[in-house]
């Protein structure tokens, strides 16, 4: 796929796409290049209909180490308006990987710092090690949260951002698991073998009814019950019905044999 020099954007033959965080000698730390081109690369991946799910990972030993020193340095010379710039780009990439129709599984190892947080939150699902380190750090350094804020608070809930926020304490990939931001944690040398289980289990399902089900989710998260909701709700299982994914997956299992998409 495209070429970049500070991510890796990799396609698998089994119709599903890898993005790597790569400036490992730097710990993937965030820079202005690797902002951008983490943009590119998730307009690439929402163009390619023909992915099922997406992977987030790190190259090296550590998902991202956050903010790039040179990069903070620099900032910290820039006027407002400068700074409201990066902030825009930043938001950019966090909401374009929010907004990704296709399910998105980040994968964490090593330190997850700052803006990392964010871009595991904005992730479907998260996995990692149980000995990853997180840390929403940026009060150590007299920041805040800001752009990833809305995306932590959903994943880990307001009581709970509001401590880790406030305090910049490091939790376990453990730690992260009971709080609700892993959806699992592993011991370090079993990852790579649980990502394959957790692609594997994906490429089970119907592309077309995991990208359904992720717009359905997303309407129904305010959780409140109202005429309008429950006609969006009806509409939904209706189209996926007589969808040709909804067909083939129904007629499938009454003639109990292997659907379409499993046989890619």
């Amino acid at each position: 796929m495209t070429d970049f020099t500070t991510v890796q954007l990799e396609k698998d033959p089994r119709g599903f796409a890898t993005l790597w965080l790569n400036r490992p000698d730097k710990n993937n730390a965030f820079n202005a290049e690797m902002i951008r081109e983490l943009i590119l690369a998730i307009d690439a991946i929402a163009a390619d209909k023909t992915l099922r799910f997406l992977l987030l990972r790190g190259h090296g030993k550590h998902f991202s180490a956050g903010a790039d020193l040179a990069w903070m340095q620099a900032s910290a010379k820039l006027d407002y308006n400068a700074n409201l710039n990066d902030a825009r780009e930043l938001a950019e990439l966090m909401y374009n990987l929010n907004g990704l129709k296709i399910p998105t599984l980040a994968v964490v190892q090593g330190a997850a710092f700052g803006g990392a947080v964010g871009l595991v939150s904005c992730c479907d699902m998260a996995i990692g090690a149980e000995d990853a380190l997180f840390s929403l750090s940026e009060v150590r350094i007299g920041l805040a949260p800001a752009v990833i804020s809305p995306f932590v608070v959903q994943a880990l809930g307001e009581r709970t951002a509001r401590r880790y926020a406030l305090t910049a304490e490091r939790f376990s990939g453990s730690r992260a698991r009971e709080l609700g931001l892993l959806a699992e944690a592993y011991p370090a040398a079993e990852l790579d073998a649980q990502i394959e289980a957790w692609v594997n289990n994906l490429l089970l399902n119907s592309p077309q009814a995991m990208q359904s089900s992720k717009d359905l989710l997303r309407e129904v998260a305010c959780g409140v019950l109202s005429p309008n909701l429950r006609r969006y709700t009806e509409n939904a299982i209706a189209r996926i019905r007589v969808s040709p994914e909804g067909q083939e997956g129904l007629n499938a299992f009454l003639e109990k044999r292997t659907p379409a998409w499993q046989e890619q």
